[in-house]
This record gives C-alpha cells, sequence and structure tokens, in this order.
C-alpha cells in the first residue's frame, strides 16, 4: 500500500511539476472563458432544478420563510421601528430580510426572482471554487474543481429554496480567495477585505460568526512572522466593522449585547435532545420547547412563539438549562459533537435532475373532469392492494374511507395499486384525500416495476395535535409519464417513527392534464442526472480523503491547511449545536475541491494507460 501511494504521488508531483497557474500566460488567456464557462454549466443545472422543484420549494421549513418575508414586508411599508425590533424575527440575522424587500420591490413578492438570484449567486459560486484551486494547483484540478460545484445536486437543491444558506456561502469562498491571492502579494487591505466578507455572510447565517478568527489562526502557516499579527488582526477587524451594526442595533433597541441573533438556546437544547438518552426531559422541537417552558413557568403566552415575550430572557435561560447538562456530562456530550460533527461530511439525499420536463399544465380544478383511472376504498381492498401481510385494512365512514394499520417496516410499502395503463409523455395528476392518525407515510408513483419514483409527497403529523384532531390532506401531486406506459400508486411507510402508520383513505383518482412541454431537455437531463447520482458520500468522501492525503504526499501543507479551514471551523462549533445539512453546506465545496485532486490523478493515469495502449497496438 505505502509503495502504490509513494507511486501514486510522483504520479501527482510529474503531473503538476512546472505547471505554475499564476506564471502561465496562456491560462491566463484561458481563465476568462472557462470561468464563463463553468457559470453558463451551473446556472443551466440550477435552472433545471428549479424547473423541478419550483412547485415544492415553499413547503421546505414553511414557517421560516414565512418570517423572512413578513421582515421583508415590514420594511417595505416603510415600518423600520416593527423590522428593528421585532423579537419574532430575532431567530436570524437581518440580511437575507433585506435582500428579499429590494427583490420584492423591483419584481414583486415572486418567489422566482428569489430563486433566480439566489441561483446566480450560487452559480458565481462554482467559479469562486475554481479560482480557489487555480491559485493553488493546475489549471486542470481548479477545472474539474469548478465543474464538481456546478453539477453538485446538493449545491443546486439548496440555492432554489426561498432560504439563505447557499447566499452565506459566497462571501466565504471570496474570504478564502482573497487570502490565497495575499500569499502573492500580501496587504492590510486584502485580510481586510476577507474579514469583511466573512462578517457580510453572517448578515444572513450566524454560522460563521467566529470563522474570521480561525482564519486569522493559519496566518502562522501561511506568512511570514513580522506580519503575522498585523494580518490577523486586519482580518478580525474587518469582520467585526461588518458585523457591528446588527450589534449596536440590538445594543440600542434591546439593552442586551446580541452579535447577530437570537437562537443558540434553543438550538443547544434541541441538540442535546437529538442524542438524549432519556433522562434530560428536553423537547426535539421548537414547538415542544415552547410548550414544555409555558407550563414551566405558568406562562400560557410562552406556548406562542419561541422569542415573543421576554424572548431574550427565555434564550439566556435555554442556554444556561444547556450549559448545565453538558457541565454534568462532559464525556457524553464531546461524544454527542464527535458524532454530529462526523455527520456533516455526509452528502445530503436532495433530488438529482428528473430524466423528464416537469409538469408543464396547471392542476387547476379536476371536480368536472372524468378520471382516466379511479379506486374506491372498496375496490382497493377487493383489487388486492394491501401489499402488507401485517397491515389491518378496513372500510369506514360508510364505505367512504380505508383505515389502515400499517406494519412496524421503516419504509415498508402498504398499498400498491394494480397497473395503471397510461398514455405516454403526458402530464397527469393524482388525487388522494388522506387523513394521517399515527406515524410518517409518503405516497409515490412509481413505474410499473417500481424501479423509479416518477413523484412523491410525504405526509406528517401535525405537531401538537391528537390523532383524531388530525386535519384531513387533499393531497394532489402532478407527474410525467415520459416512456412509461404503465404506472403504480404506493402508500408506504416513511421513517423514522416509534409507532405504525395509521391513516384514513379516501378515493383515489388520476386525471390527465396533456402533452408534455420541453421535451428536448430530455437529452441534458439524462446527462446531468447520471453525473449527479456520483454525489453521494460513498463516493466522495474517499476521493476527498484521498486528495488529502496526495497533498500532504507532495508537501502542500499550505494548501491542504486553506482548504480543511472552513470545514475544520464548521466542525468544531456547529456541532455543538442542533444542525440541519444545509447550516453547512460551505464544507461541501471544500470537499470537492479536494476530490478534484483525485480525480485529475485518476483521470491522467487512464489518460496514459490508453496512450500506452494504442502504442503497443501500433
Amino acid at each position: 500500500m505505502n509503495r502504490l501511494f509513494a507511486w501514486l504521488s510522483e504520479q501527482f508531483n510529474e503531473i503538476t511539476r512546472g505547471d505554475d497557474p499564476k506564471t502561465s500566460k496562456p491560462h491566463g488567456r484561458q481563465l476568462p472563458v472557462i470561468c464563463f464557462l463553468i457559470f453558463l454549466l451551473a446556472l443551466g443545472v440550477r435552472f433545471l432544478t428549479w424547473q423541478d422543484n419550483r412547485l415544492d420549494v415553499w413547503k421546505v421549513e414553511t414557517f421560516v420563510t414565512s418570517d423572512y418575508k413578513d421582515s421583508a414586508h415590514q420594511l417595505l411599508r416603510g415600518d423600520l421601528r416593527a423590522f428593528l425590533s421585532d423579537l419574532n424575527h430575532m431567530e436570524h440575522p437581518p440580511g437575507y430580510s433585506i435582500l428579499l424587500a429590494g427583490i420584492f420591490r423591483v419584481f414583486g413578492d415572486s418567489d422566482s426572482a428569489t430563486g433566480f438570484v439566489q441561483m446566480t449567486c450560487d452559480s458565481a459560486a462554482a467559479v469562486v471554487v475554481a479560482l480557489i484551486v487555480f491559485e493553488l494547483l493546475p489549471l486542470a484540478v481548479a477545472i474539474i474543481a469548478g465543474l464538481l460545484a456546478a453539477l453538485s445536486p446538493q449545491f443546486a437543491y439548496y440555492s432554489v429554496l426561498l432560504l439563505p444558506d447557499s447566499l452565506a456561502v459566497l462571501p466565504i469562498l471570496l474570504a478564502v480567495y482573497f487570502m490565497i491571492r495575499a500569499l502573492k502579494r500580501p496587504r492590510l487591505l486584502a485580510f481586510a477585505m476577507a474579514g469583511a466578507l466573512v462578517g457580510l455572510s453572517c448578515w444572513f447565517r450566524a454560522n460563521a460568526l467566529l470563522l474570521a478568527p480561525f482564519l486569522a489562526a493559519i496566518t502562522p502557516l501561511l506568512f511570514a512572522r513580522d506580519k503575522r499579527l498585523h494580518y490577523a488582526a486586519a482580518l478580525i477587524l474587518g469582520a467585526v466593522i461588518i458585523i457591528a451594526p446588527i450589534t449596536i442595533k440590538n445594543s440600542i433597541v434591546f439593552h442586551h449585547f446580541i452579535p447577530l441573533s437570537l437562537g443558540a438556546g434553543q438550538k443547544l437544547l434541541e441538540g442535546i435532545a437529538e442524542y438524549d438518552p432519556g433522562k434530560f426531559d428536553i423537547p426535539k422541537t421548537d414547538l415542544g420547547i415552547m410548550r414544555q417552558e409555558a407550563k414551566l413557568y405558568q406562562r400560557p403566552d410562552y406556548a406562542l412563539s419561541l422569542f415573543g415575550p421576554d424572548g431574550i430572557q427565555r434564550d439566556r435561560m435555554r442556554i444556561a438549562r444547556g450549559l448545565a447538562v453538558i457541565r454534568f456530562h462532559p464525556v457524553w456530550y464531546f461524544g454527542v459533537m464527535l458524532r454530529r460533527a462526523v455527520s456533516f461530511f455526509r452528502l445530503s439525499r436532495v433530488p438529482i435532475i428528473s430524466p423528464e420536463a416537469p409538469v408543464s399544465h396547471v392542476l387547476g380544478n379536476t371536480d368536472r373532469t372524468q378520471p382516466v383511472w379511479a379506486n374506491s376504498a372498496a375496490e382497493l381492498i377487493a383489487n388486492g392492494c394491501v401489499a402488507s401481510t401485517q397491515a389491518a385494512a378496513s372500510v369506514v365512514d360508510d364505505g367512504q374511507m380505508l383505515r389502515i394499520v400499517g406494519d412496524d417496516t421503516r419504509y415498508g410499502n402498504q398499498i400498491v395499486s394494480t397497473p395503471i395503463a397510461l398514455g405516454r409523455h403526458t402530464d397527469f395528476a393524482l388525487r388522494w384525500p388522506i387523513k394521517l392518525e399515527a406515524g410518517r407515510v409518503i405516497i409515490k408513483v412509481t413505474r410499473v416495476d417500481e424501479t423509479e419514483v416518477l413523484a412523491s409527497a410525504a405526509i406528517d403529523l401535525v405537531e401538537g395535535v391528537p390523532g383524531q384532531d388530525q386535519p384531513l390532506n387533499n393531497l394532489a401531486i402532478s407527474f410525467v409519464s415520459g416512456n412509461t406506459s404503465e404506472v403504480r400508486v404506493i402508500f408506504a411507510n416513511n421513517a423514522p417513527s416509534t409507532v405504525p402508520s395509521v391513516a384514513q383513505l379516501g378515493r383515489v383518482e388520476m386525471f390527465e392534464l396533456g402533452p408534455s412541454c420541453y421535451q428536448w431537455t430530455r437529452y441534458p437531463r439524462s446527462l446531468i442526472r447520471t453525473i449527479q447520482k456520483f454525489f453521494i458520500t460513498a463516493s466522495i468522501i474517499p476521493f476527498a480523503v484521498a486528495g488529502i492525503a496526495l497533498l500532504f504526499r507532495t508537501r502542500r501543507v499550505r494548501s491542504v491547511a486553506i482548504l480543511l479551514i472552513v470545514p475544520v471551523y464548521y466542525s468544531l462549533v456547529q456541532s455543538a449545536l442542533h444542525t440541519e445539512r444545509r447550516y453547512v453546506i460551505a464544507i461541501h465545496y471544500f470537499l470537492l475541491m479536494l476530490v478534484a485532486v483525485s480525480l485529475h490523478l485518476l483521470f491522467t493515469i487512464l489518460k496514459q494507460a490508453v496512450r500506452g495502449l494504442r502504442g503497443s497496438n501500433g
């Protein structure tokens, strides 16, 4: 193994020897064209992702998105006092709301306009990825890194959500780029700009609040001893100057020191509850925390919001409660942080680009349209659609509803329809009234052999509402048949859940909407979809680890330090709190830079092998 790795390192050195991107004039002429093409590719991938998901993006973090929009509308109305002092909007920094207000003023309250702004910024982030690698490694590695960032389904998906997570990454990438450029011409202004960009990121998300000191900490590895402190101080000062307006506003309005926003206590408690062995009695959700505080402090109004009455004091009480748990169980919580940090490097399972163009017809009112297929509750049982032998199904409500108590499998199918014949390349809509009483379920439309899901929708319980009082979901799913002439409708469990799913199902109907449009996009879609299947943890992590090992083996310690400082920061700081994958998406931009190192070497070796075979055949 050591001999193999030594040989690979030798090959990598041979490939990169004499290839200095900073002095190569041909590369300098090619670089703008390459960056432009990477930007166009990234924007195209994000547009296709938006096209696939545009009808569903509002369903992700609906309440959070509503808070951002409410805050933006306060600005649009000129209600500056409410914008500055509303505690209910203090869970997040104000940058995204300000951006939304600007977009709404120009384009109106348009989710599409917001999405295109975010897609454009994230496409620019793919270009910055290439520029960062170009400053450290050969042009070919930079191109691969830029292409990986452009094609990533995770980056594309997060950029179309109505949330600021992707916007917060671009300033961080630019900050790292400025630092790398400073290696060539060290100037205080470059470091101040890097710090200011980190501060700008904090206007969108507070996760990077301590990133500037972390970046300052690697200056001893990069610069001469007599200038280290100056550069580090300029970097931190730049961040402080940009963040200061928010901190000063909070001090004046609320008379408390709040650097950016509230929410640390809530995230700390939920982070503990996620791994609670069952002895801390800490709720895992926002609603659970609100209700527990209302009961604990005899304040019913506390159950109405996280940061309404006494929001600042409540957040600090949450912090104190969380720190008390950590103080008495430090070893356990260190293990929690370690497990959470490891989870940051797993790639999210996001939707990859569909092979078919999305539905182009509006669902509209199908009440007066004859369905092309339908099954009542009794017909579902009579046709043998109950797939699980452990599930119990019965007809209730005078035969109008099918009540099913599912089995205890995590993702097991409970109901599978008989094959449904459909026309090819046509838009269809599935309607199904469903009342979920327990568990979690997902409804899918698949090919007849169940090898591909054409459309799906998950249904969760409304938190805090008893099973018998849960609302009736009039589910409507649109899908494109594509080349498929037969499909199935599946009702399945959707883990995690501690109890079997229980639901009442009404008459299921399927309607034809009309011929599909944009069929020409099937060709680029199929190609991009095939590539995007590579972006899973099992593929990315081994290549990233190999990239780190190659850079160490070839003594590029500074490159490793620069590319790992942001992942190390998030692993150390964010692992103390409840975290969703989108909070730490910045880690994966740098992982792909390391993956590009391994892929470059692999492609070069394969190319040399092909040349060798051709030569021997000749």
